[in-house]
């Protein structure tokens, strides 16, 4: 199979990038990679994905960035005292399919002049996960159309509780892929994922 690389992007935070992260490096086994953390270290994201995934092959690679403070990223980096060169963040050399995930939605800033966006390489196939709440229609709509005029490969899943109206209503005015919808679970745990990566895979 032919090498891919998944950017995973949210339409917001806490929306369930981590768990498509996970899900999406399972079905794949995939390797992963986060480049920038914005505090929470000692329970990162990758640590998070790592302890979700059952499979031997995947390679959790390091952060570029690991900052102390659950911030945006330029503000998180300013009280570190540094500032995100996106010059540096260069995906890790792999011959496996690679994973990536953002850090909150596509256009949170890492530094005064660049965004998340402009981590994601033309190559890139992107997954936006989008989840149900006032005003998420106009927030994925924003994240889809922009990514589209960008001219990127976008699918979409959704995460938490299903929403008819919403949800028809992204299909029809996106005309995206859905690869899927992931439940709102009372926990997920290794078999949860692997369900799902299961279910995922041949959309993928």
């Amino acid at each position: 199979m032919k090498q891919k690389t998944f950017f995973i992007t949210g339409i917001g935070t806490d929306v369930g990038k981590t768990i498509v992260s996970a899900i999406i490096t399972e079905a794949l086994e995939a390797d992963y990679w986060k480049p920038v953390q914005a505090g929470d270290l000692d329970n990162c994201d990758t640590k998070k994905v790592q302890r979700l995934v059952s499979n031997f092959k995947s390679v959790f690679h390091p952060n570029t960035y690991a900052l102390h403070t659950p911030m945006s990223p330029h503000a998180a980096a300013e009280i570190d005292g540094i500032a995100i060169d996106l010059k540096t963040i260069k995906a890790p050399q792999t011959q496996n399919h690679l994973i990536i995930e953002g850090a909150g939605g596509l256009l949170v800033p890492l530094n005064n002049e660049q965004t998340v966006l402009d981590i994601i390489k033309p190559h890139y196939k992107v997954i936006v996960v989008s989840r149900h709440y006032l005003g998420s229609i106009n927030h994925t709509l924003l994240t889809v159309n922009t990514l589209k005029e960008k001219g990127f490969d976008v699918s979409i899943i959704f995460s938490g509780n299903e929403h008819p109206t919403t949800e028809a209503i992204i299909k029809k005015m996106t005309n995206i892929p859905v690869i899927g919808r992931i439940e709102e679970e009372p926990y997920f745990d290794k078999n949860v994922v692997r369900e799902y990566a299961e279910k995922f895979k041949d959309s993928l």
